[in-house]
């Protein structure tokens, strides 16, 4: 298990191998067994589609998440 991912989970209190999601700015951040992240909205309606990620750590899919949240907000505000 990647090293970052491992202590993520060990700091929630799940044992490797458990799939603990991670709640972060409306958003459920799912580690997958492939070390990859599958990202998806907490509620509807949707600001943003689910999405997966490459093999990263939690603080990577966080700055992922910020960044497209941003790319988002900016999109708004020109329409």
């Amino acid at each position: 298990m990647h090293k970052s991912l491992h202590s993520a989970l060990g700091a929630m209190g799940s044992q490797p191998g458990q799939n603990a999601a991670v709640r972060y700015r409306g958003f459920l951040l799912l580690p997958q067994s492939n070390q990859t992240w599958l990202v998806r909205p907490e509620r509807s309606p949707m600001l943003l589609l689910p999405f997966r990620t490459p093999i990263c750590s939690l603080t990577d899919v966080k700055s992922m998440l910020d960044w497209r949240l941003s790319q988002q907000t900016k999109l708004l505000d020109a329409a």
